[in-house]
């Protein structure tokens, strides 16, 4: 991550959830975990967090999740779905804010018409078997992963 943006991000997300405090009583986000014929998982890395991370996004006033999923999977991947996910679970984001919320879908049935070129938001990404994940895939990344592959218990935190 760029130093200036790792110093700027911690100023600006509260600033952020301050406008949406008043904007949005609550937000939700929809990812998903994309998963390809060989069992390998799609992960992206931002520029402005940290880590790899399942791909998704918040969803917009007016938006199904569904319709948020499928923009986001376009935007950070070049991926369309070809049948409809499967909700794997609904969690808490506590760690973003106290009304923050994450729908995960699993996607097993995409295309991906060409590789995504990375751009201001998203600065890698790929297809990852579960046991070569990059050793800095984000926590709640690798919790979902378990509950998928290993049969974790679903939590209720991202």
């Amino acid at each position: 991550m760029h130093p200036l943006r790792r110093a700027v991000e911690p100023m600006i997300r509260p600033l952020m959830h301050l406008y949406w405090r008043f904007s949005r009583p609550a937000t939700l986000g929809a990812r998903a975990m994309v998963i390809d014929g060989d069992g390998r998982v799609f992960l992206i890395k931002h520029s402005y967090v940290d880590g790899w991370h399942l791909p998704g996004g918040g969803v917009e006033t007016g938006e199904t999740l569904l319709t948020a999923l499928a923009r986001e999977l376009a935007e950070e991947g070049n991926i369309s779905m070809t049948a409809p996910p499967v909700l794997h679970g609904m969690f808490f984001n506590g760690r973003v804010s106290r009304r923050d919320h994450v729908a995960l879908y699993i996607v097993r049935d995409f295309r991906q018409d060409g590789q995504p070129v990375p751009n201001r938001e998203i600065v890698a990404h790929g297809f990852f078997a579960r046991d070569a994940l990059p050793a800095d895939t984000g926590r709640a990344t690798r919790a979902r992963i378990a509950e998928v592959f290993d049969g974790a218990p679903v939590g209720e935190l991202w």
